[in-house]
C-alpha cells in the first residue's frame, strides 16, 4: 500500500546536539540540502526537529565564499567545512568533487555579494 504524504518542496530533518540553524540560511542535515525555514537552538544532548525548503526553486543569497566569481551559469556546490557556497568541486586524486554539487548560478554575485541561484535535484553526497 502507499500513498502521496506531501509534494516534496520541504522536509523534516533533524538538528543535532550543540547547534545553530538560522531562518533563511541553508545547511545540510540528515543527507538533505536545504534552507531553513525557521530558526533553531539545540543544547548538549539535545536534538529537534526543523524543516528544510528542497524545493527545486530560485534562491538569493550571501551565504556564499566571497573570493569566488559566482558568474551566471557557474555550477554552484556545498562546502560543509566553510557551511558556505562555493563554485569550487575540490576534486580528490581520483577526480571525484569533495563539495556536494547543489545548483548553478543564475545571476551573478553582485556588489554586496550576492547571488541567485537554482537548487538543482537533491544528490548524494560523495562519501
Amino acid at each position: 500500500m502507499g500513498r502521496k504524504v506531501s509534494d516534496g518542496l520541504s522536509v523534516r530533518v533533524t538538528v543535532p546536539a550543540s547547534t545553530v540553524v538560522e531562518q533563511g540560511k541553508f545547511y545540510v542535515l540528515d543527507g538533505f540540502f536545504g534552507m531553513a525555514i525557521q530558526s533553531v537552538t539545540t543544547g548538549a544532548g539535545e536534538t529537534a526537529p526543523v524543516i528544510l525548503n528542497i524545493e527545486q526553486a530560485e534562491y538569493e543569497t550571501s551565504q556564499i565564499t566571497t573570493a569566488d566569481a559566482f558568474s551566471k551559469g557557474d555550477k554552484v556546490y556545498w562546502n560543509a567545512s566553510t557551511k558556505l557556497l562555493t563554485t569550487q568541486a575540490n576534486a580528490d586524486a581520483s577526480g571525484n568533487p569533495q563539495n556536494r554539487p547543489v545548483g548553478r548560478v543564475t545571476v551573478a554575485k553582485d556588489a554586496n555579494n550576492v547571488i541567485w541561484f537554482v537548487l538543482g535535484p537533491q544528490v548524494q553526497a560523495h562519501a
